[in-house]
């Protein structure tokens, strides 16, 4: 099984970089790509990764502060131009300390390392094995959680991760599915589908739209209590005066 992982920089050169030196390593798998703290913590929420490669100096916040936001820590792989950061990574327990600019045997120092660490805890069998086999088989998380929908089509069964859905719109007795690529059709209701999501991921914004918090790029009000919210993708949703609520709430969670 591959290890995921997310790498967090603000600059452009330095992910590629990062990038560029993982291409040998087939059981590595980048998730996501984060250029500063805020969408780091929320990609990193959302993704769950099994490590992060992360730079200590960002404009917005800092990786310690990244780090102080979470609830659930993964490894940590730092990466930055200064060696001062040294022992203060060290005492959280970072897996390695990166010093740009770093080579090709120094990153595969620093991934031996990970993975002999994942390789220990995959031989003593921590909980975190068995919840994802409670996950495969119950289609539910540790708290209750929804976590993929089983699809049919053309006599296949298929898995789709409520991770990679976009949105999800109401038509009639069905709700649709939509990834960046496909539609899904779904027998359910709205209001059903809704109380199975996390609310920290998904987001009511009409009687007929729920939407993925992940893949949001901006909001704009439009007046009269409604919003246009564009994904990142670049389709736009309108939302429902009802709902008004709900994005204000959202708009003032990503400020804080």
């Amino acid at each position: 099984m591959k290890l995921r992982c997310i790498i967090v920089d603000d600059e452009y050169l330095a992910r590629q970089r990062i990038l560029k030196l993982l291409e040998g390593h087939d059981d590595i798998a980048v998730v996501a790509e984060c250029k500063n703290g805020k969408d780091a913590i929320s990609k990193i929420k959302l993704k769950e990764p099994d490590f992060i490669f992360l730079d200590i100096q960002m404009p917005d916040l800092d990786g310690f502060s990244v780090l102080n936001k979470l609830d659930k820590i993964p490894y940590v792989i730092f990466t930055t131009a200064y060696d001062s950061f040294a022992l203060k990574a060290f005492e959280i327990n970072a897996v390695d300390y990166l010093l740009k600019p770093f080579d090709e045997e120094r990153m595969d120092t620093s991934l031996k390392r990970m993975k002999a660490i994942k390789e220990q805890e995959k031989a003593i069998g921590l909980k975190d094995k068995l919840t994802n086999l409670l996950t495969t088989f119950q289609g539910e998380d540790s708290n209750g959680f929804r976590t993929h929908f089983e699809i049919k089509k053309n006599g296949r069964l298929l898995k789709v991760l409520t991770e990679n859905i976009m949105y999800i719109k109401s038509e009639g007795n069905y709700l649709e599915l939509y990834t960046e690529k496909n539609k899904f059709l779904f027998r359910a209701t709205m209001n059903s589908i809704e109380a199975e999501l996390p609310k920290h991921q998904f987001m009511r914004i009409h009687r007929s739209l729920l939407i993925n918090k992940f893949y949001i790029d901006s909001c704009f009000y439009l007046g009269n209590s409604e919003y246009k919210i564009h994904l990142k993708t670049g389709l736009s949703l309108l939302s429902g005066r009802a709902f008004k609520e709900n994005i204000t709430s959202y708009l003032e969670d990503i400020q804080s």
